[in-house]
Parts: C-alpha cells; structure tokens; sequence
C-alpha cells in the first residue's frame, strides 16, 4: 500500500510537471509555429543522428511532427501537428519546402497511466508512398504502404534494407514518463492553416 502511495503521488506530479517543461505548445499552432518547430525539430534530430540524416538526404518527402503529447490513465490519447516537408531546388541539406500540414492523433485503452512528450518524422522513400499521402490526405499508420520504425541509439547509419523501405519512422526527444511508443493505430490527417 506503501508503494501504491508513491507510485500515484510521483504520477501526480509527473502530470502537473511535464505539460509546463515543454516550451513548444502541442495543439492550435499557427502555419508559422508548425513550420518553426518542424525545421527546428528536423535539425535537432540529424544533429543526433547520421542515419536520420542518411534518411532525410534521400527521401522524396518527411512528414514531421515535433512536439506530440501523449498521455492516459487507464485510457490514452496523442495529439500533435506537422508540416509536410518536400525537397526543394536549392543545394544543402535543408533545402525543403513545406507543401502541407498534418494531424497525427491516437487512441488507446488498456493499462496504462502517464504522461509524455516526443516527437517522430515520417521519411517517404518512394514517390509512391508520398502520392498515397497526397491522394487520401492521410491516413491509419500501419495501412497502406509499409513503415518500418529505424531505432536511431542501435543504428550507427542507414543500411540498404533501411532504405528500401518505403516510408522509415524515426521517434525523437523523448521526454516523460509513460511505457511505449508505437505507431499501430496512428491516425494522420492533412489539416488547413
């Protein structure tokens, strides 16, 4: 009973804390803040990651959201938005243009309690995989063409299987306490701003 105690007093904390340690706000962002936090979040992550980067200088398109906030007890839910980045004409490694923007919201049930942020980019490999984007304006992750999630700490650079893969999921700061990330059941739409 103790332990239990504890337990729910460091997850009532975890609760108040997390939300008001995040600078970026997660819901209701303007054009400008999406593509700000986008561009931003893209940089930090191929700062901390060669294969990231490997994944961003040959994709045809990512779609990237850089502040989701997920959290539940006993149910769950995620919210975030993005921008849809496509590569531009200019040389460089960021040389994109934002062509669209995006929700990614999911639910869940089941034992579960706790509080998160995180951020994950979507690197479109294929021209098919980016066409089935623009055609339904979304979609369920885990529908339609394959994701394979590249874990960026394991992986020292992109492999050739890695980039055959049409579309390749990368999660980043990853900040909060709450078991799991995962993209099954993912829903992510295209939204107007």
């Amino acid at each position: 009973m103790k332990y239990f105690k504890w337990t729910v007093l460091i997850l009532a904390l975890t609760l108040v804390a997390v939300p008001f340690s995040a600078p970026k706000r997660a819901v209701a962002a303007s054009a400008d803040e999406i593509i700000r936090e986008s561009v931003e979040g893209l940089e930090s992550l191929y700062a901390k990651s060669a294969t990231a980067k490997t994944l961003g200088a040959n994709a045809k398109g990512i779609l990237i959201f850089p502040s989701i906030i997920k959290g539940g007890f006993i149910a769950g839910g995620q919210y975030g938005e993005g921008a849809l980045l496509e590569k531009g004409t200019a040389p460089g490694a960021f040389s994109y243009r934002v062509v669209g923007y995006y929700n990614t919201i999911q639910v869940s049930y089941g034992l579960q309690a706790g509080l998160q942020k995180f951020g994950y980019a979507l690197f479109f490999m294929t021209e098919s995989a980016m066409s089935y984007l623009r055609k339904s304006g979304g979609w369920e992750l885990g529908v339609g063409p394959t994701i394979t999630i590249v874990d960026i700490g394991a992986a020292g650079s992109a492999t050739t299987t890695t980039l055959q893969s049409e579309i390749n999921a990368v999660f980043f700061d990853q900040k909060g306490l709450m078991a799991g990330l995962g993209l099954q059941g993912t829903k992510v739409t295209q939204i107007e701003k």
